[in-house]
C-alpha cells in the first residue's frame, strides 16, 4: 500500500483560538494504539478543554476524547486517556521553561494526519482577559460590515 503523502486535518480546536492568544506552534507526534487511528481515520476525536502537561521530562495530551473504534473490541482503551507526546529532549526542556517562567499554557490546536502519521500542533498560549475576547469580536464585526458594504457596493454601483 502507498504511502499517502501531504496533510489531511483531521480537527481543529476552535475554542482554544477563542480563549487563548496562540504565540507560537509546534508539531508533536503521538503515541497511539491501532483502534484508536482507526477512530481518528473517522474523525472522532474532540480536542475541546484539552491541554498538554510537562511530567518528568515527558509532554503529555491530557483531556482530548478518541471515541472508541466501532469496529474495535477488548483492544479498544479509556477514550479520555493521557496520551504521551513525542517531542525532542530539547524542544520539551525549552518548552517547559518557557511555560514556567512566563505562565504560558500549552494547548492542542490540531491534530492532523502528515505522510500518514498522526501528529498534533501544539500551541504556547497566553490566555485572553473577557475585554480582549470583547475586542475581537468586535473586530471581527466590523470586518464583517465592512465587507458586506462593499459587497452591497459592487453588486448596485
Amino acid at each position: 500500500m502507498a504511502i499517502k503523502k501531504g496533510i489531511k486535518i483531521i480537527a481543529e480546536n476552535r475554542k482554544a483560538y477563542h480563549d487563548y492568544f496562540i504565540e507560537e506552534r509546534f508539531e508533536a507526534g503521538v503515541a497511539l494504539s491501532g483502534t484508536e487511528v482507526k477512530s481518528l481515520r473517522a474523525g472522532k476525536v474532540n480536542l475541546k478543554d484539552s491541554y498538554v502537561q510537562v511530567k518528568d521530562g515527558e509532554m503529555w495530551l491530557i483531556g482530548v476524547h478518541i471515541s472508541p473504534y466501532e469496529n474495535g473490541n477488548r483492544f479498544n482503551l479509556d477514550p479520555e486517556r493521557n496520551r504521551k507526546l513525542l517531542m525532542h529532549k530539547k524542544e520539551i526542556i525549552r518548552l517547559y521553561s518557557t511555560v514556567k517562567q512566563d505562565g504560558l499554557t500549552l494547548v492542542p490546536t490540531k491534530c492532523y494526519f502528515k505522510d500518514s502519521k498522526v501528529k498534533f500542533e501544539i500551541g504556547l498560549a497566553r490566555g485572553k482577559k473577557d475585554y480582549d475576547k470583547r475586542e475581537v469580536m468586535a473586530k471581527k464585526e466590523a470586518s464583517r460590515d465592512i465587507d458586506r458594504a462593499m459587497k452591497n457596493a459592487k453588486k448596485y454601483g
